[in-house]
């Protein structure tokens, strides 16, 4: 098995060098005052000016390499500032909080027309096929189950918990339990149901569908999740209710009283979206009911980035997009939403919990094999997140669905 700090690059090609090219920074350098000017932000620049209006603090510490990387590789070469270090923030959900309020308005109108001549594209290879969808997922969860421990609570749930009262690290797992027993809930979970769950996760999830009785069948794509899932079933006593398959969602056969799925549709890809509600009705039982929960974002900024290649796609989920609520209805086919949860607020306190908890634990990580520049990429992009949810820019929903009557 290949060691944690062989899985993990050393080389940050795109962080080390910074792009020759002066010109690349001059538009930046131009328009980076005039955007920020009016922002509720402190922007601290090496020569002691400072821009903005008073808020967070931004401080931009190698000016010339910021301009250029933004000026080269827009909202990528933004993170890539940061990794390499060129600006930092105090407070750094708050800095990138209110940049999301105002994102649509931070680059005058005419220079948004000319986006799609400057933005790169969705690399082929990253498009959401078979082939493709197994090495995005492995470059992601499978980078260490230690890793996602050092941050996750002990249910080792990655996505948005479920809060009943004021959010707290003691409160956490409690709050993960409640969001999952609400999904299973809803699709009527119990004895005897057959379930199954596409996108298992570390295993909670198909745990507690089988403590209540229902016989599971859960499928995932990571080797790492899946090895500590089928552990965990075990050590519960509860192998004989729960298959767990290493298998795309299009390879799954059988018929299904209940069928589950919690953020998985966003790692799908835009132009599989119809296959996948179109596999989850043909997977429906007659009578069955279906639970997903997505990461959602405006409809007109997803059609805007529809097919442009992000700091989030590079670096973090490749191949990953996030669909609009409108972009789900539209692809259900014969499915139909039937109740819908928002859980915005609590994707924010989830992250910021996940957030302190990964930077309390960094010198564990560090010793996993990872290095500090990967250390500053998953701390921008858990800020990045919470920031998502804090602005009203992201939104998470439970839908629940049946098929058309």
């Amino acid at each position: 098995m290949t060691s944690t700090t062989e899985r993990v690059a050393t080389a940050w090609p795109d962080v080390d060098t910074v792009p020759a090219s002066r010109l690349r920074g001059v538009p930046v350098r131009l328009l980076f005052p005039r955007a920020v000017r009016r922002l509720p932000l402190t922007v601290e620049l090496p020569d002691g000016r400072l821009l903005g209006t008073g808020g967070p603090v931004m401080r931009v510490r190698r000016p010339e390499a910021f301009y250029r990387r933004v000026g080269a590789s827009g909202l990528i070469g933004f993170g890539e500032a940061y990794m390499a270090r060129d600006w930092e923030a105090d407070d750094l959900p708050a800095v990138l909080t209110v940049m999301a309020e105002r994102l649509t308005t931070l680059i005058p109108p005419g220079l948004q027309r000319l986006r799609r001549l400057a933005v790169r594209g969705v690399p082929r290879d990253e498009l959401g096929g078979q082939e493709s969808v197994r090495r995005n997922v492995s470059r992601h969860y499978d980078l260490s189950n230690e890793l996602f421990a050092e941050f996750l609570d002990e249910t080792m749930t990655y996505s948005s918990a479920l809060f009943e009262g004021p959010a707290s690290w003691e409160t956490l797992a409690g709050a993960q339990r409640a969001k999952i027993d609400r999904l299973l809930d809803q699709v009527g979970a119990g004895p005897g149901t057959r379930l199954l769950e596409i996108g298992t996760g570390w295993g909670e999830l198909a745990l507690r569908a089988a403590s209540r009785g229902a016989r599971v069948t859960s499928v995932t794509l990571s080797r790492e999740q899946r090895a500590l899932a089928v552990a965990r079933v075990a050590d519960a006593g509860l192998s004989d209710r729960v298959e767990i398959l290493l298998a795309d969602y299009r390879e799954v056969d059988g018929s299904y009283d209940a069928i589950v799925s919690v953020e998985m549709v966003e790692a799908v890809g835009a132009r599989y979206w119809p296959v996948y509600f179109r596999v989850l009705e043909e997977l429906l039982a007659p009578g069955g009911r279906i639970a997903i929960q997505a990461i959602t974002m405006p409809h007109d900024r997803m059609r805007a980035t529809l097919n442009t290649h992000t700091w989030v796609q590079k670096y973090i989920f490749p191949g990953g997009m996030l669909p609009s609520v409108t972009a789900i209805e539209e692809n259900l086919g014969g499915l139909r939403i039937t109740r819908r949860l928002s859980l915005r607020d609590d994707y924010a306190e989830t992250l910021r919990l996940w957030r302190e908890r990964y930077l309390e634990r960094v010198h564990a990580v560090g010793a996993l094999g990872f290095d500090e520049v990967f250390h500053r990429m998953w701390t921008l992009y858990l800020a990045y997140s919470e920031a998502g949810f804090r602005s009203r820019y992201l939104d998470v929903w439970q839908f629940t669905l049946g098929r058309q009557s």
